[in-house]
C-alpha cells in the first residue's frame, strides 16, 4: 500500500475571510478607543488586536503553504498593515506630547534639588539652625 504523507489542510476561504475580518473589526475599535482617549477600552482593544493579528497571520502562513492567499484577501491584509502603521504613528505622537508635558510639569532638575530628605538646602548645613 502506497502512502503518503499526511499534510495538514489549509484553512478555508471562509475561515481566512473570518479571521481578517476578525482582525479589521479589532482594528476599527482600536482606532475608535484612540479617538475617544479611552486608555481602559485602547489597553482592551489592543490586546485583541493582537490575538486577531496571531491567528490572521498562522492562519495566512497554512493558507501559503497550501497554495496561497487570494487576492481579495492579500489586499485587505495590505490595507490592515497600513492601519496598524498608522495607530502607532498616532501612538508615538501622543507619547511625543504626553513626554513634553511632563517635562514641562516635572522639570528633570526638579531631582536636584529635593531628595528623600526634603529641600536639599536645608541639609547642606545638617539641618541645623546657628543662631
Amino acid at each position: 500500500m502506497n502512502r503518503r504523507p499526511a499534510v495538514m489542510a489549509g484553512p478555508a476561504p471562509a475561515e481566512l475571510e473570518g479571521l481578517v475580518e476578525q482582525l479589521e473589526t479589532s482594528l476599527a475599535a482600536l482606532g475608535q478607543a484612540l479617538r475617544l482617549r479611552d486608555a481602559d477600552a485602547i489597553e482592551g482593544h489592543a490586546q485583541r488586536l493582537h490575538q486577531s493579528l496571531e491567528r490572521a497571520v498562522q492562519g495566512c502562513q497554512r493558507a501559503a503553504r497550501q497554495g496561497g492567499l487570494p487576492a481579495p484577501l492579500r489586499h485587505r491584509l495590505v490595507r490592515a498593515s497600513g492601519q496598524v502603521a498608522a495607530q502607532r504613528e498616532t501612538l508615538v505622537r501622543a507619547t511625543v506630547a504626553l513626554d513634553r508635558a511632563m517635562d514641562a510639569l516635572m522639570p528633570r532638575d526638579a531631582a536636584n534639588l529635593y531628595g528623600s530628605r526634603g529641600w536639599s538646602g536645608a541639609s547642606a548645613g545638617g539641618g541645623q539652625l546657628i543662631g
